[in-house]
């Protein structure tokens, strides 16, 4: 049976449980490749065309797997491949209590999984090697991230502190008893 998007969301709905399905420990055979693609805003994409249902998005959200470099949607029976622009999640808001050493950071994606930033949800920074622009990440599921969104990232910026790593000064973020790393102290005067 060719692998088909109907076919996978009718498998995942059947599962009928709350929250992200134990795909880690799904091993089903590779199906081939889908038409689907995730691109850097969040946006799913089916056969060239935005899927517009959000609980649909949600649906294929929960049973996404990373493998190396390679993304899936796994159910018991299938597993297919997709593309994925940047990162199969975008953290689009992010809700900070406490202060200093003691702050933590409670990110919400697009497809409104919830996590803390700390030693199980880490936060990393990467830079643009031409442009120096970064690109902020969240860990949100074993090893699937989300792309932390612009506005929520200035806003994290305001929050941020410097800190000794390693012997260097760094600025950057702190959450769960964890300090992340975004930019050398240096690089920034």
């Amino acid at each position: 049976m060719k692998p088909s998007a109907e076919n996978l969301a009718a498998a995942a709905k059947s599962a009928g449980r709350r929250g992200p399905p134990p795909v880690h420990l799904w091993n089903p055979p590779f199906c081939g490749d889908l038409d689907m693609e995730i691109r850097r805003d969040g946006t799913w994409f089916y056969l060239g065309t935005p899927i517009g249902r959000y609980p649909l998005v949600k649906l294929f959200a929960s049973i996404i797997r990373r493998d190396g470099d390679a993304y899936f949607l796994v159910t018991p029976v299938e597993k297919v491949g997709i593309r994925v622009v940047d990162a199969p999640f975008v953290a689009v808001d992010a809700d900070v209590s406490g202060m200093g050493d003691g702050q933590t950071i409670a990110f919400t994606t697009n497809v409104e999984d919830e996590v803390t930033a700390g030693p199980d949800h880490p936060i990393r920074v990467t830079r643009d090697p031409v442009t120096g622009e970064p690109s902020p990440y969240v860990l949100i599921r074993r090893n699937l991230e989300a792309l932390i969104d612009r506005k929520t990232f200035y806003r994290l910026i305001e929050i941020g502190a410097h800190h000794e790593v390693a012997g260097e000064s760094w600025f950057g973020l702190w959450s769960g008893g964890e300090f992340f790393p975004v930019i050398p102290s240096a690089d920034l005067f």
